[in-house]
């Protein structure tokens, strides 16, 4: 099992923000392919990937990264410093 997390926007438009669910994915990517396919709420939150930033175990970390045992993955939008 492993925990999703949303923030920010794609909290909202997925309308949760957390979901635990069993995956074979192997990457990020392939992780945000599955999660897709869950609801309408899902592909509006992923259908621009160049909006998304993910962290594993609370890691920062591309979307081509594996998941390996991953615990948790986090989804949010870009961040800005100030």
């Amino acid at each position: 099992m492993i925990d999703i997390l949303y923030f920010a926007w794609l909290r909202e438009r997925i309308g949760i923000g957390r979901e635990r669910l069993e995956t074979s994915a192997p990457t990020v990517a392939a992780l945000i392919e599955e999660l897709q396919s869950r609801s309408g709420g899902h592909a509006l939150a992923f259908a621009d990937l160049s909006t998304i930033r993910a962290a594993v175990d609370q890691d920062l970390v591309e979307l081509d990264a594996p998941l390996g045992n991953a615990r948790e993955v986090a989804f949010f939008p870009p961040m800005t410093g100030g």
